[in-house]
């Protein structure tokens, strides 16, 4: 098997295909109608796209199609994403003598290399300066079809380990966070009408912890988590609860019980928080803390959006503008608690961080948008 020699540009390509993949975290992008090339996705990264191109290429007017080609395919890649900029590294393994790469080296997000030997790598300034390891995680002694069968078993085993943790995440588990917030809310929504005088009456929405600005202001900040465990009325309350029902399992499975929870709880009270500056009567209901579980649900299919994309655009995205456009144009809706909620679900997201896919430098950033978000929301409901 050693003695097996494979073409020289294949081995150069399968090492850095080995290197983005297994070392990097990159995906790769699957195109119809693509040959001679692979596309490569990590959003992470200071390359979101990296494509390694392997077919023959002779002159500048055939490189000039090739970049219009690659600018039309990231620009879908863009809106496919939700991304607003996206720099992409084309790597060439075979330019002809008559491509001037000077002149097309970087244009626009996209920068253009040539590697036509494999010491190529380590006198590259862009793979060295982005790709510090790329040198040393390109080295092997293991030669010809023994480091085909080598890097090709390390690939298909890193998607193998990939397809293995999306199904954790993805599989269904019991949501008994979810399942437990309906069932306060239940109690609480009969006990107003057994102990009171209803879910609508003002005084027994206040007993039983609705929010009210001045009272939250004297003291009793509980009213900030309790009054999204009441509800007005019997429509609001079956409104809300069903779609607690329908969103609550899904997120509570993505996330887990405590992530879950946090991220409920503490859309909450931004969504209270931002309400207390512009709404000053009595307000109650799941309503903020359930938009920050859809603005935790677009965090979420945002990582994982190759499972959630069409869901993304067709389906969480027109939910949330669509509740707002409502509440912005019915009177007697607290969009302030709707919006406040959706900030603050999805930056706790952020800071709580999904599931093989949050880097530690993203949830620390998270953690500290966190922390200016609340501290601004208290700064102006409490004192201002």
């Amino acid at each position: 098997m050693g003695s097996v020699v494979i073409n020289k540009n294949e081995e150069i390509a399968i090492k850095l295909l080995h290197y983005f993949i297994v070392e990097q975290g990159y995906n790769p992008i699957v195109l119809h109608g693509v040959k001679d090339e692979i596309w490569l996705e990590n959003l992470n990264g200071d390359y979101k796209v990296i494509r390694i191109v392997s077919g023959y290429i002779h002159n500048d007017e055939q490189f000039n199609f090739d970049l219009f080609k690659t600018k039309e395919i990231v620009k879908k890649i863009q809106r496919k994403t939700l991304s607003l900029n996206i720099n992409t590294l084309n790597i060439f393994i075979n330019l002809g003598d008559n491509v001037h790469l000077s002149n097309f080296n970087a244009i626009g997000n996209i920068n253009s290399i040539h590697i036509k030997e494999e010491e190529d790598i380590d006198s590259c300034e862009v793979l060295v300066k982005e790709f510090p390891t790329i040198t040393k995680k390109t080295n092997f002694k293991e030669k010809g079809m023994e480091l085909f069968v080598k890097l090709t078993n390390d690939i298909n085993q890193k998607g193998k380990d990939d397809a293995v943790r999306a199904e954790e995440v993805f599989s269904k588990k019991k949501p008994f966070i979810t399942y437990l917030i309906i069932a306060i809310n239940t109690v609480l929504f009969l006990a107003m009408y057994l102990f009171g005088k209803g879910s609508t009456d003002a005084y027994t929405l206040i007993n039983f912890g609705a929010s009210f600005p001045e009272l939250i202001k004297a003291g009793e900040y509980y009213r900030l988590i309790t009054s999204a465990f009441l509800h007005i009325g019997p429509l609001h309350f079956l409104v809300n609860n069903y779609a607690l029902y329908v969103l609550g399992p899904q997120l509570e499975s993505f996330f887990g019980k405590t992530k879950f929870t946090m991220i409920y709880l503490f859309s909450a009270i931004t969504g209270n928080l931002l309400s207390m500056l512009f709404f000053e009567g009595i307000s109650a209901g799941a309503s903020g803390a359930i938009f920050g579980l859809l603005g935790a649900l677009l965090y979420f299919g945002y990582h994982y959006r190759v499972y959630l994309d069409n869901v993304i655009k067709s389906q969480i995205i027109p939910i949330i503008l669509i509740n707002l456009i409502i509440g912005f144009s019915i009177s007697g809706i607290n969009n302030a608690a709707h919006i406040g909620g959706l900030f603050g679900g999805t930056i706790i997201s952020i800071a709580l961080g999904v599931k093989y896919k949050s880097t530690d430098f993203e949830k620390l950033n998270g953690w500290i948008i966190t922390l200016i978000l609340l501290g601004f929301l208290i700064y102006m409901a409490f004192i201002i």
